[in-house]
């Protein structure tokens, strides 16, 4: 009768499999399925899988705007939005994390893309309702916008293709100082879209986007996690209430002594043995991958299989 005791964790990693396995297959493209086996997306896969399902708008990789309504006021508002962003750019404070505590953009800073937080799924930054005070009550009055920030891609950067973990949200983009050109653009799914100043416009995160600016202008836009709208409220009270927690674990700072998410502190730490990584795969590529998959089996063992 052993089995019995084994079938509820073969039923976890069945739903493990399944799930990841509609992930990487959804939409037309793809990442190669080495890079998807140890991405983010595949450990989020099953309650994305849930999101997807039970999504009130449509799963595509752009949404309509007319779907979010409440967020007309940002759009009507895009200069006053802009006149606040322009003036912290001016003072310096739109800028890459000065630490490893901003585990999911951690990536970005290295082609130059910085930002500035002004909510992150629970309560303003302080230093955001003293430096963009106008900016921060429009959003305080839009409960569905969980987290915001003004977000600056500078001329050559460009951002690699990837997806983002969480199906909860989903992407809007207001343009507020661009280039209002094709060369400064982002593709989601394959399909291209370039900012203009003042338009908005709502993408679905988790499929697979890259963007670029090959103009010699910056690109600065308002950048935030709208919730998804859902059909089922009990799935709507499961991602407000779990999802929200888990991702709020992520939230950072713009200036010292603002508070860090306990994810972030762990990525504060664990990026040191990612340099450790770094090192020993300049030495080795062959003893590098060999380490990485017998920790990756050990842990995947210990999780799924051992008694």
């Amino acid at each position: 009768m052993s089995y019995l005791y084994h079938w509820p964790r073969f039923l976890v990693l069945l739903a493990f499999v399944a799930s990841g396995v509609f992930i990487h297959f959804r939409g037309r493209v793809r990442h190669k399925l080495s890079r998807q086996l140890l991405d983010h997306s595949t450990i989020m896969a099953p309650y994305n899988a849930l999101m997807y399902l039970f999504s009130a708008v449509p799963n595509k990789p752009f949404v309509e705007m007319k779907h979010f309504p409440a967020l007309e006021p940002l759009r009507d508002n895009w200069e006053m939005i802009r006149d606040e962003a322009m003036l912290l750019f001016d003072e310096g404070y739109i800028r890459a994390a000065e630490k490893y505590n901003d585990l999911g953009f951690n990536s970005f800073f290295r082609t130059g893309w910085k930002r500035f937080y002004l909510k992150w799924y629970g309560d303003f930054l302080p230093s955001a309702e003293t430096l963009c005070p106008k900016t921060a009550k429009l959003l305080a009055s839009i409960p569905s916008v969980n987290a915001a920030m003004f977000a600056l891609l500078p001329p050559g950067a460009r951002l690699v293709a990837h997806r983002d973990p969480f199906a909860g949200s989903l992407r809007y983009h207001l343009g507020l100082s661009t280039p209002n050109s094709e060369a400064c653009r982002i593709v989601v799914d394959g399909q291209l879209y370039y900012w203009k100043d003042g338009e908005p416009v709502v993408f679905d995160e988790t499929y697979i986007h890259r963007a670029e600016n090959q103009t010699n202008q910056q690109r600065l836009i308002l950048f935030c996690d709208v919730e998804r709208p859902l059909s089922n409220r009990v799935m709507g009270w499961i991602n407000r209430t779990i999802g929200h927690g888990m991702v709020r674990a992520a939230a950072t700072q713009n200036v010292e002594g603002e508070k860090v998410g306990v994810l972030n502190k762990l990525f504060g730490y664990a990026y040191q043995f990612r340099l450790l990584g770094k090192r020993v795969k300049a030495w080795n590529r062959t003893a590098y991958y060999v380490i990485k998959w017998v920790l990756l089996g050990s842990v995947a063992y210990a999780v799924f299989l051992r008694v």
